[in-house]
């Protein structure tokens, strides 16, 4: 697991002949220049500005998902309404589809929306708890939350909405921690949906930048490519070691239910 890591730490200070003519970890004459020229960017725009892109489209994300999803698991959680159980059982279907079945029916609709070439797609929908994995990681993790605060909460005349804002949220910051690392190591990685809506290099993500080193010219730069790499995973690794109490204490209380 850790080998592919450290050889592609290694190729990228390596120039392009020495990477396929040796299987040293360690460089022969170490140079930077591959950071150099990656950061330049390609098509005009340095790898800054596909950086900021995926973290915009991150953030948007992990927002979207961190409220949607929190408040239908919530009612999902703790309030009753007619069909909940049905309408549960439906969202969970949802985790059964694939994204290629859902690909086409919807770039048709975002096309006729004039979304196409946008970040919409990406973001808007997620305001609408499409992601069925999250609500369902809530709504194990909120089931754990004694319903006599809930009850006590209602009996002191608070709403539903207040005892989603001031009673869950909080006591939910592990499961909302999981989700919003979750989402943004998965947007991060995206790339089919992403080659698929967005078609201008201004408006490319890291995913997509790091495919034009290969083929933009024709030529190949490696050793542009790896050492890009190596800044594309440095946020994923920076988010996982800060967040990472959360992270697990979030998994096992959702998966555990008494």
């Amino acid at each position: 697991m850790v080998y592919p890591l450290l050889w592609m730490v290694s190729a990228s200070f390596k120039d392009d002949v020495e990477i396929f003519q040796s299987s040293s970890l360690i460089p022969q004459e170490p140079t930077f220049k591959n950071y150099i020229y990656g950061w330049r960017g390609v098509s005009g725009y340095t790898f800054g500005k596909f950086l900021f892109n995926s973290f915009l489209i991150c953030f948007v994300g992990i927002v979207a998902n961190i409220f949607s999803c929190s408040m239908a698991a919530f009612a999902f959680a703790k309030l009753n309404f007619r069909f909940k159980n049905i309408f549960f059982a439906i969202m969970m279907t949802t985790l059964m589809l694939p994204i290629h079945v859902r690909l086409i029916p919807q770039y048709i609709i975002f096309n006729k929306m004039g979304w196409v070439d946008t970040f919409f797609p990406l973001t808007i929908p997620r305001f609408f708890a499409v992601d069925g994995f999250f609500v369902f990681l809530l709504v194990q993790f909120m089931r754990n939350i004694p319903n006599e605060i809930v009850d006590a909460a209602r009996i002191d005349g608070a709403s539903a909405l207040q005892i989603y804002a001031k009673i869950v949220m909080p006591l939910s910051k592990p499961a909302l921690v999981t989700v919003a690392i979750f989402t943004f190591i998965w947007t991060w990685n995206d790339f089919l949906s992403q080659m698929i809506y967005l078609s201008s290099p201004s408006k490319f993500t890291v995913s997509l930048a790091l495919r034009m080193f290969v083929d933009a010219t024709g030529e190949s730069s490696w050793g542009a490519l790896f050492s890009m790499s190596c800044v594309s995973l440095l946020p994923l690794f920076i988010m996982f070691i800060v967040f990472q109490r959360f992270l697990v204490e979030g998994i096992m209380m959702g998966s555990l239910k008494g």
